[in-house]
């Protein structure tokens, strides 16, 4: 009989012991599902579609949280923002030039937010009140078709005035200011390297009559001119160095010598956003390494504002390119005002 009452209570010890294993391994369990992230990241990206994807992809993969991702031009994504102002859909702007992230500062569309891990990104890369976050640098360029070059015997252009030679007529493609983030980084460039509103308006004017037409998109006149469908675009130089190295071995990468204006590609969270603390993963993760050399994957060649990111072979050197003293903050502030001047002046 002890022997049997012995046995029993050995089994009750025995179901005691795995019922508390068992309760632990639920609190556990439970534990680790309140830690990991919740809920949908929606992106608005300005980057060229493979570089976005690439770029959700990884931070999806590193991060366990999931990323809705629509693709649309810096201007369109800040007319969006605008928009949807008093019930915002997305969470976070990424890519894109600062100006219009500035642009969108103005108006109350962005949350400030300071990430740590943007601490060892310069100042000059950052919003001082962390309204958006800097993680690339590029470069106004042209591209010009070598077969066009060759039949106007013609050298590919270093200056802005080289594109009113009568060559170009008809020959040059652009992205629109307005819905595009790259054209008006061009359009605000040509203001600055002219001295002036007056002398850049003036040369602008000049410029339209060469023009054939403004697309929506700031990286289609790179392609345009690999196919040979125009003689020239203005563009980034790291969208042409990307169409160079997909096999576009007729264009030609120049700059204007007497100057050319630069983005500051950046990041930022949309005021209102549904998932804030989600929105700060990402901010965090974007300032980072991991996401600045996405452009190893994606084939593109922007500058990186990490001082630890290694950008593409191939990107351009800054420092070999005169750059113009660029204000982000001014060149948001006058948005408006620029755009409506070119649209009034220029393209009527």
């Amino acid at each position: 009989m002890k022997k049997w009452i012995q046995l029993l209570f050995t089994l009750l010890v025995l179901f005691l012991l795995v019922a508390c294993g068992s309760n632990d391994s639920n609190q556990a369990d439970g534990a680790d599902k309140e830690d990991s992230p919740s809920g949908t990241l929606t992106v608005y990206s300005a980057f060229n579609e493979d570089h976005a994807l690439a770029a959700v992809n990884k931070f999806q993969e590193e991060t366990g949280i999931n990323v809705d991702m629509v693709r649309l031009s810096a201007g369109e994504i800040l007319a969006k923002v605008r928009a949807e102002k008093d019930n915002p859909q997305a969470d976070i702007w990424f890519g894109g030039p600062a100006d219009t992230f500035e642009a969108a500062k103005t108006e109350d569309l962005l949350h400030s937010y300071h990430s740590e891990v943007a601490e060892d990104i310069s100042e000059e890369y950052k919003d001082s009140e962390g309204d958006w976050t800097g993680i690339y640098v590029g470069a106004i360029g042209f591209a010009t078709n070598q077969h066009f070059l060759d039949e106007n015997g013609l050298e590919a252009p270093t200056s802005w005035d080289d594109l009113l030679d009568p060559a170009y007529s008809n020959e040059i493609v652009m992205a629109h200011p307005s819905s595009s983030g790259t054209a008006y980084t061009a359009l605000y460039s040509t203001l600055r390297a002219k001295g002036g509103d007056e002398e850049g308006f003036a040369y602008l004017e000049e410029l339209h009559p060469q023009v054939q037409q403004y697309t929506t998109s700031g990286s289609a006149p790179g392609r345009m001119v690999g196919l040979n469908e125009v003689g020239a675009g203005i563009l980034f130089a790291h969208d042409i160095i990307k169409f160079q190295q997909e096999g576009f071995d007729d264009i030609v990468l120049s700059f204007p010598e007497e100057g050319t204006g630069y983005e500051i590609g950046a990041v930022a969270i949309i005021e209102g956003a549904p998932n804030e603390d989600l929105a700060q993963e990402f901010v965090d993760w974007a300032a980072g390494t991991s996401a600045q050399e996405v452009g190893h994957e994606a084939n593109s060649f922007q500058s990186l504002t990490h001082p630890d990111a290694t950008p593409p072979e191939g990107t351009p050197d800054l420092e070999e390119i005169n750059l113009i003293d660029s204000d982000p903050k001014e060149a948001g502030e006058r948005r408006q005002e620029i755009l409506d001047r070119w649209d009034n002046e220029v393209n009527n």
